[in-house]
């Protein structure tokens, strides 16, 4: 197998997935360099990267989705190879095809599998093909009403309208009765085109709680392809992944080799090249049918790092140079439990309503078994104008209660002020007796969570020390001279000076 070799790396993404792949490739010895727009000109990937090439407004529309300026970039500061981690442009055939005709490498997919698996109408019929199980439904549009609720009629309600060309859990509604079929699939069709620019909707049927079950694989783009076991996502809102954790506690071991090996026959069906996800339902008797390929580096890819000790980043950049597979399926085991944790600048008692704010205080915890993959740092205003993810807490531990102590202790420990966040979540989420005992679906959030009623009770105690901690945190931002006040001393000369300062005192 030959490839393209290459020195230097652009990566086509922001936060803390583009921090992630630099570190990867400055360790490989690689030149990085990093892209931005005029508000994050000071973000944290463009402080650590190589070089940085600015490329324009905010708006993600004039900037990280243009890619002709993320082509021009590579060529202006010597790029041979982009990588778009997730997100943006690293779904985008178009995309691909435009940096390999640009003479460039394109760390990902080939432009065929996007196409392939990026349509879910396409992807459903190339999977009945290769022999994989697909939720019962249909593989061509409906526009009909009456078509519609005949198929509902057929693979019995309750049904599922979705986007074909859908994803981030948009372009997708639940009918129950064929009184609201009409209503429900001009909406669905309205949202789609919105969103996507395509309104093809297609007919699935509703599996009622489920499990979300992914698989990691790793293809050399010549048919061969390994997988990496299983994440368990089912931690969701508004059909977004919260909280992930590999193993699954809800996999025996011949289902966990059933669906993993169904998951590598996906990969090899298209000739797939890189690092892609493949996604599941688990319906409550064991059944088992496919959801979506997902052709990119997945969000919750550390979790799988942490049991398997391997480096995700490192392999695409291997099959990328054209190296192959650096890892061999007889070798990979899955050791401990790892659970991933994603911090979100949202407010869960709002419905999740996104946040912004400055940083104004940043505290990570530590420890054994502890990873942050964070985009953010003290002082750094966090823009209204993308996803509001500000870093991943992943925890590892020999076994799942191992697991589950550490996350407590890191959450408790991770400090951070500015923006709301969902950490307190994620600490609710751990109370619950269907996380703790794996049990929960899809279904967790929506039937368990009461955002007005889901904060734990304080007595007084708790309640004047949170006042006290709260005077003090203000009292060291004024005297800190914060930008926000524009009084007090000079401010100190770095923000690890500002954090041991506050950790010195016991400033929470």
């Amino acid at each position: 197998m030959t490839g393209k070799k290459f020195d230097k790396v652009l990566v086509a993404n922001r936060g803390e997935i583009a921090v992630r792949i630099l570190q990867g490739l400055q360790e490989m010895g690689l030149g990085t360099v990093a892209v931005y727009s005029d508000v994050d000109r000071t973000a944290l990937h463009v402080l650590q990267a190589d070089e940085a090439v600015f490329i324009g407004p905010a708006p993600a529309a004039e900037s990280y989705l243009v890619g002709e300026k993320i082509i021009a970039a590579a060529k202006e500061s010597g790029a041979q190879a982009i990588h778009p981690g997730y997100g943006f442009l690293s779904e985008n055939g178009a995309f691909a095809e435009a940096v390999e005709a640009a003479g460039l490498v394109f760390i990902g997919p080939t432009a065929e599998s996007m196409k392939v698996m990026g349509d879910k109408l396409s992807a459903r019929r190339k999977m009945r093909g290769s022999g994989v199980p697909v939720v019962p439904g249909t593989d061509e549009a409906v526009s009909d009403p009456d078509r519609a609720i005949k198929i509902a009629e057929e693979i019995g309600y309750p049904v599922l309208l979705k986007a074909s060309a859908g994803g981030g859990g948009k372009g997708m509604r639940i009918v129950r009765e064929a009184n609201d079929m009409a209503s429900a699939l001009r909406q669905t069709m309205g949202e789609a085109k919105n969103a996507f620019g395509d309104d093809s909707i297609f007919v699935e049927k509703y599996i009622e709680s489920p499990k979300h079950i992914e698989v990691q694989v790793l293809g050399d783009g010549q048919g061969n392809a390994i997988h990496l076991f299983e994440r368990e996502c089912s931690v969701q809102r508004r059909h977004q992944k919260v909280i992930e954790e590999s193993p699954s506690p809800s996999l025996t071991p011949e289902l966990r080799r059933e669906i993993c090996e169904t998951a590598v026959r996906t990969a090899e069906a298209i000739n797939y090249r890189g690092a892609g996800t493949v996604e599941f339902i688990l319906a409550p008797g064991g059944e088992f049918y496919f959801l979506e390929m997902n052709t990119r580096l997945q969000v919750e890819h550390p979790i799988t790092e942490m049991v398997t000790g391997t480096d995700l980043v490192q392999a695409m950049v291997k099959i990328a140079r054209g190296e192959g597979i650096c890892y061999k399926q007889d070798e990979l085991v899955q050791r401990g439990w790892a659970i991933e944790y994603r911090l979100y600048a949202e407010d869960p008692g709002k419905n999740f309503a996104p946040s912004v704010g400055r940083i104004l205080a940043l505290n990570l915890p530590q420890g054994p078994g502890i990873r942050v993959d964070s985009g953010i740092y003290e002082g750094f205003d966090v823009p209204v104008h993308y996803d509001p993810m500000l870093a991943k807490l992943i925890v590892w531990g020999e076994d799942r209660d191992q697991a589950l102590a550490r996350s407590r202790r890191a959450l408790r420990e991770f400090i951070l002020h500015g923006p709301v966040h969902n950490m307190p979540f994620h600490l609710w989420a751990l109370d619950q007796a269907s996380f703790q005992s794996g049990r929960y679906t899809t279904d967790f959030v929506g039937q368990e969570f009461d955002s007005n009623d889901w904060l734990p009770e304080l007595d007084e105690d708790q309640r004047q020390a949170l006042i006290a901690a709260a005077a003090l945190f203000e009292a060291h931002r004024r005297s800190d001279g914060s930008p926000e006040t524009g009084v007090g001393k000079e401010a100190p000369t770095s923000n690890w000076r500002l954090s041991a300062r506050r950790s010195m005192t016991g400033n929470t």
